[in-house]
């Protein structure tokens, strides 16, 4: 469909194998893209790969950049640098070698969808291959040797075994042996670290120059603690740069590698300052969550603090598949328990996908007498409470386990996506009883049930498609969630405060307990895609709806010149 969309400022008061794979050519169409999109003709005239593209609609990354100054505006450049090394990085990390895979391809559709998929798989279809003599999509992706299985990696003896930032790979005589990403991918680290130190030798506010170079350092070392705790301290810059291997979902084997990646950010300081009260009122929430004592003992960092931000590169991980619309950084638990987070409110995307998806996804799914209860405000801060709800629950396992992330592997990132869904909007209901958030509390609610059938469209090899999936099961077997006759979707509000309070026991539960079989048993109950529903999910592929979002972006469409 790539239709363009430029995006305004949101004004909303409170979101590696090395084979060369034979492109799979494309039937002929008798009519042209536009032709399909003004007649709507059905779906069966187009061929795959159109409709895998009609999954995406492009939309312009920028942002008003006249409050920058003028060194800053001189950083940006030096950060989108930086940011392409670091896709560079992911490309190995998820596929290989990108030059051999997308010279193989000659239909420029398949080339551009793979440029999209960083790889030959579908991330938006549970990555399955999209062209012919492909292989699956090993779990492991780039992280591990092809040929590896669980047994041979939990019988070795290895350095660094479950660490974040190394490679496994084969010595000369076929013995398991890991590699730090420094050393993995020295080149390009290197080149990036010298384009963040030039940036932050123009960095005029001490904080952002501070952290900029801590970073810079921490790519050569793959110790990130220190940048992560500068980071922390920085509150008055304008511009921001988060960068280096952050998370873990590429690793789908066992969960333990971070994947490269990049945004470059600027912060809308206004809103910034109008959002700022709320992370300061994490410890009482963190106090009042409906779970037993030993699931809520850690106390959050409360140096944590809340941000909106416009996004105007992303590169790597982030830009893969489903895109981000909110952060929420550092990820090492030792940093969240002493400084806590920060979160990034992504206003732009957050806009972009409430217009082009949210809303005309809702009037075909909602019920019609609750579409008057989606609004883009309700999904800001449906959006913005999620991220906060990441610092909330707990972070090391209560029996010796060691942290919820090492326990649960490779499902972790899934249930802990699925937290910070049902407490943000705990966070809300207690907020809104406060006075804290006005509006109408049934537009959270149903703008919040909306957005899991976004979110389900992602797909089983997203974590965040697999967390609503769960939520959507589980509230639909509560009768929270109602399926009518005509195949829209309503919320009974008597049923659905149970729902979210039983859902947020049994998620702290699995992860203060560390209950890895639990967990694995709750998924294959819960991650299921039923008939009905993938039916009602069709329609919205027939009716033009798309999946998720892709960028034009980059210096030309910021409209700065490179220096």
């Amino acid at each position: 469909m790539n239709r363009i969309i430029l995006i305004c400022t949101f004004g909303l008061a409170i979101s590696f194998f090395s084979c060369k794979p034979k492109a799979k050519m494309a039937p002929s169409v008798s009519v042209t893209t536009e032709e399909i999109m003004d007649s709507l003709v059905t779906e069966s005239i187009k061929d795959p790969i159109q409709l895998s593209l009609e999954k995406y609609v492009k939309v312009d990354l920028k942002t008003d950049l006249s409050k920058l100054t003028e060194k800053e505006k001189l950083m940006i450049p030096l950060m989108i640098k930086a940011a392409k090394i670091m896709d560079d990085i992911f490309w190995m990390e998820a596929y290989g070698d990108k030059s051999a895979l997308l010279d193989s391809i000659s239909d420029l559709r398949y080339r551009e969808f793979a440029a999209i998929n960083y790889g030959p798989w579908d991330r938006l279809d549970g990555n399955k291959p999209f062209m012919d003599g492909v292989m699956p999509k090993a779990a492991g992706a780039g992280f591990y040797p092809k040929d590896i299985t669980k047994d041979e990696f939990d019988k070795a003896t290895l350095k660094d075994k479950k660490g974040l930032y190394s490679m496994v790979t084969r010595d000369t005589k076929g013995k398991l042996m890991t590699v730090p990403y420094h050393v993995y991918f020295k080149d390009q680290v290197k080149e990036a670290s010298d384009l963040v130190k030039q940036a932050a030798a123009l960095a005029e506010d001490a904080g952002l120059k501070k952290y900029l170079s801590l970073r810079a350092e921490a790519l050569l070392t793959d110790d990130y603690k220190a940048s992560d705790l500068a980071w922390m301290d920085m509150k008055d810059n304008t511009l921001d740069m988060v960068i280096g291997p952050i998370e873990s979902y590429e690793d789908q084997l066992y969960g333990y590698r971070a994947s490269h990646e990049a945004f470059v950010l600027v912060k809308d300081q206004e809103w910034s300052k109008r959002l700022a009260k709320f992370a300061t009122m994490l410890p009482g929430l963190q106090e009042g969550i409906p779970v037993d004592a030993k699931y809520k003992k850690e106390k959050p960092g409360t140096a944590s603090d809340l941000n909106a931000y416009d996004a105007i590169y992303y590169a790597g991980d982030c830009n893969s598949g489903s895109k981000t619309i909110a952060i929420n950084l550092p990820n090492d638990e030792t940093v969240q328990l002493k400084k806590g987070t920060r979160r990034l409110q992504l206003k732009n995307t957050i806009e972009a996908k409430f217009e082009t998806i949210l809303k005309p996804m809702a009037d075909l799914l909602i019920a019609a007498d609750q579409r008057k209860n989606i609004n883009g405000e309700a999904f800001f801060s449906n959006v913005m409470f999620h991220e906060v709800a990441h610092g909330l629950g707990i972070k090391n396992t209560i029996n010796g386990k060691g942290t919820v992330r090492e326990a649960l592997k490779e499902n972790y990132a899934a249930l802990e996506e699925g937290k910070a869904d049902v407490l943000g909007l705990y966070m809300i209901q207690q907020l809104h009883k406060q006075g804290e958030i006005t509006g109408d509390m049934q537009d959270y609610i149903v703008t919040f049930v909306a957005s899991i059938f976004r979110s389900i469209r992602f797909g089983a090899s997203s974590a965040h498609g697999k967390a609503n999936l769960l939520r959507f099961n589980y509230f639909k077997e509560q009768g929270a969630i109602v399926r009518g006759a005509d195949g829209t979707y309503s919320v009974d509000f008597t049923k659905f405060d149970n729902a979210v309070e039983g859902l947020t026991k049994l998620i702290l539960q699995i992860q203060g307990d560390g209950d890895y079989e639990g967990l694995s048993k709750l998924m294959s109950e819960k991650c299921i895609l039923s008939d009905e529903l993938k039916a009602d999910l069709d329609r919205l592929a027939k009716a033009n709806i798309p999946v998720d979002i892709i960028f034009n972006q980059g210096l030309e469409t910021l409209g700065l010149i490179e220096q």
